[in-house]
Order: structure tokens, then sequence, then C-alpha cells
């Protein structure tokens, strides 16, 4: 499960899960860790149509997250790992094994990254189930072996404004 808002400052991306998350061994609350998706993580994918730079975000069920900056599909812009300082995280493990854990994004930042707009376009996406993992994506990706890196196939951002929605 998944949810996108956005305040006047900062994008939210808050995933949850019903059942334990295999987490990756080095990952800890709030920390920036590579490789998160050699295990359970949720991952959102941002980007801008027009350059065709997107950014991918994985989020871990105790809040580890990691993030990168593509100029073209799995073409990064700089091959180091460099945490955004201004990202925070959090988390909420239940003794049941179901999890909630939240991303927030500056909007400025998305603005400077990748020209964050009406025009952007986004993908969120899971991996479960890890050793064997299963890929889930919420928008129909091509080709037969999984690869979330199609930002051609994103979707535009819709926001709904929650004054429009009558009770």
């Amino acid at each position: 499960m998944f949810s996108l808002a956005v305040d006047p400052q900062r994008l939210w991306f808050i995933a949850a899960g019903k059942t334990p998350a295999q987490l990756h061994p080095r990952a800890r609350p709030a920390q920036f860790l590579a490789e998160l998706w050699k295990y359970d993580c949720a991952e959102l994918f941002l980007a801008d149509p027009r350059s065709g730079r997107y950014l991918e975000f994985n989020l871990a069920a105790n809040g580890a997250w990691w993030s990168a900056e593509f100029i073209a599909p799995r073409q990064r812009a700089d091959q180091h790992d460099q945490a955004f300082p201004e990202v925070a995280t959090f988390a909420e493990l239940s003794a049941e094994g179901g999890w909630l854990s939240a991303l927030s994004i500056p909007l400025d930042l998305l603005a400077a990254r990748i020209d964050w707009s009406a025009a952007s376009r986004l993908n969120v996406t899971f991996i479960t189930r890890s050793p064997a993992q299963q890929f889930v994506s919420v928008n129909p990706l091509p080709g037969e072996t999984p690869d979330f890196h199609q930002p051609k196939h994103f979707s535009p951002v819709e926001w709904i404004d929650d004054a429009a929605i009558e009770p």
C-alpha cells in the first residue's frame, strides 16, 4: 500500500505492508544505504519528461533510504552515492509484523533537480518477498524481466484537491 501527498514545502511518500519485510542487514532507521533494492523496499520514481532526468528513492520498512539522480534510463548523473541532507524518513514496525514508513522530500529540491511541475511524471514500485523477490509496479512496464527504469511509461502527476472531495 502507498500514498503520496504534498504540503506547501514537501512531497510525502508513505508506504505500508501487512507482513514483515525482509530488510537489508545493514539497514538502520533513517540512514542512507545503497542496495536496498536487493531486499524488500518501496520505490518512488519522479521524472521530468522534457529533459529525461529522473530521481529514484528507495524506502525500507524501517525508514532506511537511498536515492539517485539519472540523466537517462539507468544512466546516473553521479556514480557516487550522495544523500540529500534535506530528505527525512519516518517508520513504525508493529509487533505483528506490519510496517509503515514515510519519506519526505523538499519541493525546492525536486524543482532544482528535475524541474518538478504539473508536467512531472511518477511511478511507485515495490520489491517484496525477498530473497525470491516479487516485483510490483503501479504503472504497467513493458519487458519480460522487471525493469523499473522506464520513465517514458511513468504516469502524469495528478493531485486531488481535498477541498473537492465531498464527505
